[in-house]
């Protein structure tokens, strides 16, 4: 897996390719973490590059969502795949994340 940021004002945009598993889910946490540190608030999360997700990567999106939370921001994914939306609805997740099909209007919804 591959994570690359941008960050712009109060946004951070990740990108994430490749499998979300247990053995790179730390990757994520930590550039998350440095975002976060350094005054970021709101993330959209470009998924279309992601080929799977486990329990673990479930879990620290899970995990992201609440870190933003609790600095009153909130995350988008972009352009999930229709395996990562079968594994969304399967665990029962599909309405915990808003997601969009363009980056540009997951950032238009957080403004």
């Amino acid at each position: 897996m591959r994570v690359k940021y941008e960050d712009h004002d109060k946004i951070s945009i990740v990108s994430i390719d490749g499998d979300l598993t247990h053995d790179h889910v730390d990757s994520l946490r930590r550039t998350v973490a440095e975002r976060i540190s350094r005054g970021t608030r709101d993330f959209v999360l470009q998924v279309q590059g992601m080929t799977f997700v486990d329990s673990a990567g479930l879990e620290s999106l899970l995990w992201l969502q609440e870190a933003a939370a609790e600095h009153l921001g909130q995350i988008r994914l972009v352009a999930p795949d229709e395996n990562i939306r079968k594994i969304f609805e399967i665990t029962r997740l599909q309405h915990q994340f808003d997601t969009h099909e363009e980056v540009t209007d997951a950032i238009r919804s957080l403004r």
